[in-house]
């Protein structure tokens, strides 16, 4: 599994319920996506930096999302361009479903 931290800064601060509008009104584009198991929005506190937090089930599927599409829709949505980092996930304990996943598993 591959865990994708998207970073965005924007060119000025954003108060929490800008972001949870923001992020509500793109939550759709993310579902049903192939390869997609979980995405996180996040926001600092001082509004500084938003961005998700993915965990895909390869590196191949990630890919096919980061896009210059996305990209640019990202930067259309919050006025910056997205950094990307991807990080290998071994393993998620999951306490909603009460299981430990690993990537053999899947």
């Amino acid at each position: 599994m591959i865990i994708v931290i998207n970073t965005i800064r924007p060119p000025k601060p954003i108060t929490r319920e800008e972001a949870r509008r923001i992020f509500l009104n793109t939550a759709p584009k993310y579902q049903d996506i192939a390869g997609l198991v979980r995405k996180c929005y996040v926001l600092s506190p001082d509004g500084n930096t938003a961005g998700g937090i993915y965990l895909w089930h390869s590196r191949a599927e990630a890919d096919a999302m980061y896009t210059a599409s996305w990209k640019a829709f990202v930067r259309e949505k919050y006025g910056s361009d997205p950094e990307i980092t991807y990080l290998e996930c071994p393993v998620v304990v999951d306490n909603l479903t009460h299981e430990i996943l690993s990537d053999e598993s899947l």
